[in-house]
């Protein structure tokens, strides 16, 4: 038993010397000798560190006694045997010492480690650029008399074991070094204070992040704002959006033309989406790399008209920009210039314009010298051009130069199966806009289908976003509808003959009521125009002559 017990203690892998009173080793096993780095018989206290040696003597007055040198631990403690004091050292290797020591010594923020009288156990390597001592200087030494020393103020120690929670401050060192420190402590299973944990960083590293923070903020906001744009963009950008196979041959013509440089003319009624079409044709062409800039004839003072085209030289006129300016012409080369209400142009305009279609040239207003630009024209009218060639209020010769490759745009009550499309279409862009979730109740509907809709796609597009701002709940409902839009169905003109009046006469005073009534309503011949269904020029001349004009063309503001 003795042999056995003798071979067990020899491969234990803690080390192991047994000691009397006097310091004489009375025995030990090969593990001490391995842990120890000796290499010769162990025979008194003599042999060992000033360390080991110096612990042997304190343990004397003391029941036991704990150190550390790296990752071997030490142990002392001494007991009686037959009434003789003897003493045991216990050695062993702590194998996760090192792995400890490398995260410590490898953290960013300093990492100080005391016991719970503030007596530092452990710090990191980052003390000697804090505080300009060596680590090793520093374990055993107490934090408040380091504090009294000046390695540092203030110790954030006596705050830790008063509140015994987690508490900071901000500390300054010896070498100039302002830090913020945050103490820790630590308990063991019963409660009681075992260790205290301080991580220092120096206040410049923490602005520093704040500042990278705030900037690293900043460019999230805008890349918020500019995606929150490109969103908007996306959503202000029209789709084409059509069932009706009568929309579809269209499109198809206009993907076609789009491949040449041909002059395009586009008709059709007011709304139709002339403007949206002539965009198409531009965004499937060759030129989609350059601008397409969009002129309203008809909203331009007959003055003005020549000069906004083609441009002037400087001091063609009273008012001119010394250096001459350039015409939406010059500054659609490369691209395509789109002419809406060409109809409205003024006979004079037409000539130039009509030059310039046959050989890509024209002169400046007041200029002498031949321009040339490659530009791509694409007309639009709502008018009936045949008519007003008869009338010669459009030159003939302009016409036939214009209608190269004619679109016709159909009106919507003619492709009512691209009214629910649209209207789906529209209101879940007004969705994705504002962030909700509106739908159209079935019966809505039938009532859209059985409108005429004079104002077309946007005529719709306008009530679309009205019901979406009026309506209550998450549907849109029939009476969500304004009453217009609800119509008897038997058809009825509305109007209500009580007396016999010569037929010529009783035109004339329904024409003049009507006409009274929509001026009234919306105080501008165009919009007269477009709900009366007829021309802007036939609703100037006919309040001529029922004498609500003075005279002179109008221009929208009569």
């Amino acid at each position: 038993m003795t042999e056995t017990l003798k071979s067990m203690i020899d491969h234990s892998p803690i080390g192991m010397v047994l000691f009397n009173d006097k310091g004489e080793v009375l025995c030990y096993n090969r593990s001490a000798l391995t842990l120890l780095s000796m290499d010769e018989p162990l025979l008194k206290i003599e042999q060992f560190s000033d360390r080991i040696k110096n612990a042997f003597h304190e343990v004397l007055k003391q029941d036991q006694l704990a150190f550390r040198t790296g990752a071997i631990r030490f142990h002392f403690k001494h007991f009686y045997e037959n009434d003789r004091k003897q003493t045991l050292l216990s050695i062993s290797h702590d194998p996760e010492f090192m792995e400890l020591e490398k995260i410590i010594h490898g953290s960013f923020d300093e990492i100080l480690v005391t016991d719970q009288t503030g007596t530092i156990t452990k710090i990191s390597s980052r003390c000697k650029e804090l505080y300009g001592v060596d680590a090793e200087e520093l374990i055993g030494k107490n934090t408040i008399e380091l504090e009294e020393k000046g390695i540092f103020k203030p110790s954030l120690t006596p705050k830790v074991l008063e509140k015994k929670e987690k508490v900071s401050c901000i500390q300054v060192t010896c070498t100039g070094k302002k830090l913020y420190v945050i103490g820790n402590p630590i308990f063991d299973d019963e409660g009681n204070l075992y260790r205290i944990v301080f991580n220092s960083r120096e206040v410049s590293e923490i602005e520093a992040l704040e500042n990278r923070l705030h900037e690293t903020e900043a460019l999230l906001d805008q890349y918020k704002r500019e995606l929150k744009h490109l969103k908007q963009i996306v959503l202000d950008k029209k789709e084409i959006v059509y069932k009706s196979n009568s929309m579809k041959q269209v499109y198809e013509l206009a993907k076609k033309v789009a491949q040449v440089d041909s002059t395009v003319l586009i008709v059709g009624e007011t709304g139709v989406g002339k403007g949206m079409m002539a965009r198409y044709i531009h965004e499937q062409s060759s030129r989609k790399q350059h601008k397409i800039i969009e002129v309203n004839c008809g909203a331009i003072p007959d003055n003005l008209i020549e000069s906004e085209l083609f441009g002037y030289e400087g001091g063609a006129f009273t008012g001119a920009q010394k250096q001459g300016k350039k015409g939406v012409i010059e500054l659609a080369e490369g691209g395509t210039l789109f002419l809406d209400e060409i109809g409205e142009l003024p006979l004079h305009v037409q000539v130039k314009l009509l030059q310039f279609l046959q050989d890509k040239t024209f002169r400046r207003v007041g200029g002498g010298d031949l321009v040339q630009v490659d530009t791509r024209i694409i007309a639009a009218t709502n008018q009936d051009l045949t008519k007003l060639v008869k009338e010669k209020k459009f030159r003939e010769d302009f016409y036939y130069r214009l209608n190269v490759i004619p679109i016709s745009i159909p009106p919507l009550r003619h492709r009512k199966e691209d009214i629910p499309v649209l209207a789906d279409y529209l209101l879940e862009r007004l969705n994705a806009k504002y962030d909700l979730n509106k739908k159209i109740d079935g019966e809505v509907y039938q009532t859209l289908l059985q409108y005429s809709w004079p104002g077309n796609v946007r005529e719709l597009e306008n009530l679309m976003e009205r019901l979406f701002v009026t309506s209550e709940g998450k549907s849109i409902t029939v009476s969500d509808l304004p009453e217009h839009l609800i119509e008897p169905k038997h058809s009825s003109t509305g109007l209500l003959v009580k007396n016999i009046y010569p037929l010529k006469q009783a035109v004339e005073e329904v024409e003049k009521q009507l006409i009274s009534m929509a001026y009234e309503t919306y105080k501008n011949t165009y919009k007269c125009a477009e709900v009366l269904e007829v021309n802007q020029s036939t609703i100037v001349r006919k309040m001529k002559k029922y004498s609500f004009l003075a005279g002179g063309k109008n221009h929208g503001n009569h």
